[in-house]
């Protein structure tokens, strides 16, 4: 038996949430939901964790944070002391106060960059890679379930005619 994809498609956010909802509680596993928008609520539905994003993004702030610092003390004390302002420049943390700022831009510089590099790459959606978009009116005005034959114990035609409850406006199914 080969493994088979079905696909439920909806025209509302609103009624694929309450069909997920309906469909996880006959024991059907939701693989994915593809959307042209976020749909709140539809994470602790279909099983998704929390994602991880955010403390990424902390510790390529902490980076960024680390790098300016660093690179400031050697420019600044260290390579080529300059006196501006009157201001001192023996140590770092005399010259703190004005390197602030600096600080503050580089970290979040570090940690926009970074965070925006590690989601693409663990999205795969790099130039060159294949959108893995089922069904191309997802990103205009579709919603899409999608839901593995292999992950669930009923039949493709059990699962169907659970879909078929809901308000669903096309089924389709497509072999891996």
């Amino acid at each position: 038996m080969s493994d088979k994809k079905i696909y439920a498609i909806y025209d509302d956010d609103y009624v694929l949430l309450e069909s997920a909802k309906h469909l996880v509680a006959k024991g059907i596993y939701i693989r994915d939901v593809f959307s042209p928008f976020p749909i709140h609520g539809i994470d602790p539905v279909i099983g998704l964790k929390r994602t991880r994003i955010a403390i990424t993004a902390f510790i390529y702030g902490m980076i960024g944070v680390a790098l300016a610092l660093f690179g400031m003390w050697y420019f600044m004390i260290q390579d080529w002391p300059l006196n501006i302002g009157g201001k001192p420049n023996f140590t770092i943390i005399d010259n703190l106060p004005s390197f602030i700022p600096v600080t503050f831009e580089f970290g979040v510089l570090c940690a926009a960059h970074g965070m925006s590099i590690t989601y693409l790459l663990r999205n795969w959606t790099l130039p060159g890679f294949k959108a893995r978009n089922p069904y191309p009116r997802t990103t205009d005005d579709r919603f899409v379930m999608e839901i593995h034959t292999h992950d669930n114990e009923a039949s493709e035609e059990e699962i169907k005619s659970l879909i078929n409850e809901t308000c669903v406006l096309e089924i389709d199914v497509k072999h891996s």
